[in-house]
């Protein structure tokens, strides 16, 4: 098994609110593996999302500790990337521009930046769209600039914040086939958010089910099925019956 790095350490996390504590994440211990693809699933609501952002640093935790390649998290940093559900693309600049903002704002030359943006535009499948503006593009191709971006950054984490929850079935099955490509050509540590059960499985190398707020890890599943992964294999059936029998008992 590859090395650790995303280690969650006993990760509490209560807002302050005008009708007192919320107590959001309870004690949540969890390890996550260089280039595995870990996907938190769990009911809606029951703070998915929260510990997402502890583990990127968007959120401090309010007790226990998250580390990354042995580093304390408390902040956001450039070696974690972000996709939302709501693709926060710059929509004054176009496909190439917001793909290599970071690069830019790192101060790479500009020959050296629109080399490797144009890698990542053609890794998603937008070649042909780079000078195209945020409006002029599908659900589909906004969250595929995001994810180039993402990328292109070079973060050693991504984090995925259920990117692909508001597109249709169609274009979101498509998308998760697309983010498999993705990932076995430019591995990364992954940490991909859903409340779909078939997504999960689809996508995980395991599988953190979460019980409901405040959220701790109520079981892990490893998945061993080989990719491309079929909906209506016996196996995925299977697990799928499993876990969502889980995911009822932690309600």
């Amino acid at each position: 098994m590859n090395r650790e790095m995303i280690v969650c350490d006993n990760v509490s996390k209560t807002f302050e609110t005008s009708r007192g504590n919320v107590d959001v994440i309870g004690n949540v211990s969890l390890t996550v593996h260089e280039n595995e693809l870990l996907v938190l699933f769990g009911p809606g609501q029951c703070g998915k999302s929260t510990l997402l952002n502890c583990m990127s640093g968007l959120e401090t935790v309010t007790s226990g500790s998250v580390t990354i390649n042995g580093k304390v998290i408390d902040s956001p940093g450039p070696d974690r990337g972000v996709v939302y559900q709501r693709t926060a693309l710059f929509p004054w600049l176009t496909v190439m521009g917001n793909v290599e903002y970071g690069p830019k704002v790192r101060g790479m030359s500009k020959s050296e930046r629109r080399e490797k943006a144009q890698y990542y535009i053609n890794l998603v499948g937008l070649e042909g769209f780079e000078d195209s503006y945020p409006n002029q593009l599908s659900g589909g191709m906004q969250q595929r600039v995001g994810i180039a971006r993402a990328y292109c950054n070079e973060p050693d984490v991504l984090f995925m914040d259920e990117p692909f929850g508001h597109l249709d079935a169609q274009t979101r099955y498509l998308m998760q086939e697309d983010l498999i490509r993705i990932w076995e050509k430019e591995k990364r540590t992954v940490v991909f958010v859903t409340n779909n059960i078939e997504e999960a499985i689809y996508l995980a190398d395991r599988i953190a089910v979460l019980t409901n707020c405040p959220t701790s890890v109520k079981t892990e599943y490893g998945i061993s099925l080989g990719r491309p992964r079929n909906y209506v294999d016996p196996e995925f059936l299977r697990l799928r019956e499993e876990i969502s029998s889980v995911v009822d008992k932690a309600l």
